[in-house]
């Protein structure tokens, strides 16, 4: 399905669930161009769909004023905020006033436990492959959040270890990061991949190298 027509699904659903008349207005409104160029370079060839993904999301600070997130991703309860810098509103054409109340907004959303993924966008169209690095990693960070607490430690950090990584990684990788033999650093890697997630890049069976599962579907689905 191309990119315009799930957009346009996409936008119309977010309009007709929306009980909430400020949030309502922002949509009706439309996306800004900057939002609307990352979702069709960045995130719909990274990720393949919007699924948990919600444009304009409204929250109300710990001051009691009301923001909006460009784009919330919040599968199975996560708390995952994109937001796109235009380089004009986030940085030449900034006054004082603007500047501390953006700083105290961040702050107080971060606060509130809110995960940020900043993309410049001039990136967008500039380094388009290292922002679907990012948003690969940002995904993968929030649908394993809640899927962690079932793992053992060794397990969860193993996790955590590959998403931070924008490449695939050994088991030496792995065992060295992990202080364990290799023997156990692939046993680890059996189970996660087993579990769906992480998936193996390359290699023969003792030289292999693993990566974040691509099938973040089935996974974020399983939160629900």
């Amino acid at each position: 399905m191309s990119f315009e027509t799930k957009y346009d699904e996409w936008i119309q659903s977010n309009i007709l669930s929306e009980k909430n008349p400020r949030r309502r207005e922002q949509l009706l409104k439309g996306l800004r161009y900057s939002t609307i160029q990352f979702l069709k370079l960045i995130w719909y060839p990274a990720v393949g769909n919007f699924d948990h993904l919600y444009p304009e999301w409204e929250v109300r600070d710990s001051h009691n004023r009301y923001r909006y997130i460009d784009l919330a991703y919040m599968p199975g309860g996560a708390k995952g905020a994109i937001e796109i810098q235009d380089y004009g509103s986030h940085a030449r054409d900034l006054d004082i006033g603007r500047f501390k109340d953006l700083c105290r907004r961040h702050s107080l959303l971060s606060l509130d436990d809110w995960t940020f993924l900043f993309v410049a966008f001039p990136s967008v169209s500039d380094e388009p492959k290292l922002c679907q690095q990012l948003v690969l990693s940002f995904v993968g960070k929030m649908i394993t959040y809640h899927v962690e607490h079932k793992l053992n430690w060794l397990e969860a950090e193993t996790i955590r270890f590959a998403r931070r990584h924008f490449r695939s990684f050994t088991p030496h990788d792995l065992a060295e990061h992990l202080k364990v033999s290799g023997r156990y650093a692939r046993h680890i890697l059996r189970n996660l991949v087993d579990l769906k997630l992480l998936k193996i890049a390359g290699g023969t069976v003792r030289k292999r190298s693993y990566t974040f599962s691509e099938s973040v579907d089935e996974i974020a689905n399983s939160l629900v």
